[in-house]
């Protein structure tokens, strides 16, 4: 494994940001299959100065009244939603893979690159006009977050921001996503 380094990093909050975040990605060559170049955001999260550090961030960036609840995408996503739930006196609600909610569910299936995935959201997890952060940890092809963010819609929510901690910019996820809110700390 090595460190994601680079001199010139780029994120949506700045350098010293995107720094930070980069000091704690490690690369882990053909994971999950040869040729793939995993950024492994596990040192970040162990890291409780850094993470508190980049929990602030984003509670930064958005402001503590720029949104009324969070959503976390499975399951990476959770850590860092209840994390600026917490930071923020706020709740949070989980978008999950499908069959994994108890309770009547809003489905979206987005193609990935070697098949198919569903997500949902209870279909009364949001108020209406409920203002939603909606964070993961990383935006690869946008497939995910484009479900995610639909869902929170068709749920009674209206999304106010998207953050990842790290954008895969190379696969333009973001295009995906135009005309939405996002906030990547890293764009490698």
């Amino acid at each position: 494994m090595t460190e994601t380094h680079s001199t010139a990093v780029r994120g949506d909050s700045g350098p010293e940001m995107a720094r930070l975040v980069a000091s704690r990605v490690l690369d882990v060559p053909d994971f999950p299959k040869p040729g793939v170049m995993f950024k492994d955001l596990m040192p970040l999260f162990a890291d409780g100065d850094v993470f508190r550090e980049v929990i602030d961030g984003i509670v930064g960036y958005h402001g503590r009244d720029g949104f009324d609840i969070v959503v976390g995408i499975e399951a990476r996503g959770f850590v860092i939603a209840a994390a600026i739930a917490y930071a923020t006196g706020l709740g949070v609600v989980p978008v999950r893979k499908a069959g994994k909610l108890p309770r009547p569910a809003y489905s979206a299936s987005y193609a990935l690159e070697y098949g198919e995935a569903t997500l949902e959201v209870h279909q009364d997890a949001f108020t209406a006009g409920h203002r939603v952060l909606v964070v993961d940890d990383v935006l690869a092809t946008g497939g995910t977050a484009e479900a995610t963010l639909d869902l929170v819609e068709r749920a009674g929510g209206t999304v106010a921001g998207f953050t990842v901690l790290l954008e895969l910019g190379f696969l333009a996820g973001r295009e995906r996503l135009a005309g939405r809110p996002v906030h990547a700390l890293l764009t490698v």
